[in-house]
């Protein structure tokens, strides 16, 4: 079971002989002879039996058709009949004057290809490069040169969010050891001109004194202004104005295989990295010490040790995760908290509230195909309220919870949040985080195969649920 309101919820040939298809010799255009196989020659067999008798071949089979009549090599012959030679004197004829007009015709022609030559000449039109030849490829199939733009996404986004990364240098007590003092470091993104600045709890939690450091290295005191019950978000304020502040983006937008780019400082030491790698996959659940965090998108964009706190960002510029995370033992799995769950906290520190999640108090399974199959559900999505206590002891309903008291039952299935569906890609968690406490929603229900509607006013979510 999932339970994002309890601290104690779990994770999850032969060859053939061509001899015999050699052609037989042909036989000459005279000959009545049989012609046999070379290896039957010595044989003394009836060459009969080797090859058909020969027929007279059909005229078009002759070179007369298959071969084209040689050009006569002096001119006369291009105006004289192919006749026998004469063995008789020639005697004169008498002119119809059918050469004169001939010759007249080759003359003109002779002097007007020669003008047409003198004209192309003086235009210069023989000097214009040849027209490439017109070709019948395919223009789908055809390979096409690629150009490179150096402006590429990933340096427009550098360019763009670069200024509003920060980093983040903490100075606090060792808890298993007072007498020593521990220093830790980590990043954060400026998403107020005016000093606000988000980042992740652990980078904060247990300092007794913050450092901000801006790309251009000027440094300033922080202040922690408040810490995320539900997430590991953290809101630190610095006192200064004018700052160059990131811009958001829409992380319930994201698709698997997108581009994305992340910004921070890589073990403490290299400042404004940038690295990139794609969304490869949203809605991850992971455990950490003592909790667990859900609806995290993961990446492979390179995230070490002081990237913590560091903004994601989508090929655009726009910010759609917080970095948080990295799997142990591994190679390019690294985990982001989506902006939209961030957005809340974001305007309550803006207009200087106290930073609040809203609670409804239940503990509950998200459903897809395999639960519904497990526990023969009338549903392939949504929540089910838990059937009975935890490990602990603690029931599906926490007493006096805004659930509990507004008639949601244990075994209750529910399917939407006022007009959101609740699947894998909108998890009750995920879309609760988007009100405020106090916030009247109505959640549909279906019990006992009757759909109902029913109102419940979301409570402050306590900081130990």
């Amino acid at each position: 079971m999932t339970d994002p309101f309890d601290p104690h919820a779990d994770d999850e040939t032969k060859s053939h002989d061509t001899s015999s298809f050699r052609p037989a010799a042909e036989p000459g255009p005279h000959s009545t002879a049989d012609v046999a196989s070379p290896a039957n020659d010595d044989a003394g067999l009836d060459r009969a039996t080797f090859s058909p008798p020969p027929e007279r071949r059909a005229d078009w089979t002759t070179n007369r058709w298959t071969e084209p009549e040689p050009t006569p090599t002096t001119p006369e012959h291009w105006f004289e009949s192919a006749a026998r030679p004469r063995t008789e004197p020639l005697r004169p004829k008498r002119s119809n004057g059918a050469g004169t007009v001939l010759a007249a015709a080759l003359l003109s022609a002779v002097l007007a290809s020669g003008g047409t030559l003198a004209a192309l000449t003086a235009t210069g039109a023989l000097d214009r490069p040849a027209a490439a030849p017109r070709t019948n490829a395919d223009p789908a199939t055809t390979r096409q040169p690629i150009q490179i733009d150096e402006n590429s996404a990933i340096i427009d986004v550098a360019a763009k969010a670069g200024p509003a990364v920060v980093k983040i240098t903490t100075e606090g007590v060792d808890e298993t050891n007072p007498a020593l003092e521990q220093q830790g470091v980590g990043s954060g993104l400026i998403f107020d001109a005016t000093g606000w600045i988000l980042t992740n709890r652990h980078v904060v939690a247990g300092s007794n004194q913050l450092t901000v450091e801006l790309k251009d290295g000027t440094t300033y005191p922080g202040t922690i202004y408040g810490i995320d019950t539900l997430t590991d978000l953290a809101i630190v304020k610095i006192d200064v104005t004018g700052l160059t502040a990131a811009s958001l983006g829409d992380s319930d937008a994201l698709r698997v295989g997108q581009l994305v780019v992340a910004i921070g400082s890589p073990l403490g030491t290299f400042s404004n990295t940038v690295t990139s790698g794609i969304v490869s996959a949203t809605g991850r659940e992971i455990q950490t010490e003592g909790s667990s965090l859900n609806n995290l998108i993961q990446t492979d964009a390179a995230i070490n040790p002081g990237n913590s706190g560091g903004p994601l960002l989508d090929a655009t510029g726009a910010v759609v995760g917080i970095n948080t995370a990295i799997a142990r033992d591994s190679s390019g799995i690294g985990f982001s908290i989506p902006i939209n769950l961030a957005k809340p906290l974001m305007e309550q520190a803006i207009a200087g509230k106290e930073l609040q999640r809203p609670y409804i108090g239940i503990r509950y399974e998200q459903i897809d195909a395999q639960v519904a199959k497990e526990l023969s559900l009338p549903v392939k999505e949504g929540a089910l309220v838990s059937r009975e206590a935890d490990a602990h002891g603690d029931p599906p309903l926490k007493p006096g919870s805004p659930a509990a008291a507004a008639g949601i039952k244990a075994g209750d299935i529910i399917t939407a949040i006022d007009d959101t569906k609740i699947d894998t890609e909108h998890p009750l968690n995920a879309v609760l985080a988007q009100f405020a406490p106090g916030d009247t929603v109505r959640l549909q229900v279906l019990r006992d195969g009757e759909t109902l509607s029913i109102d419940v006013t979301l409570a402050v979510r306590p900081a130990n649920p």
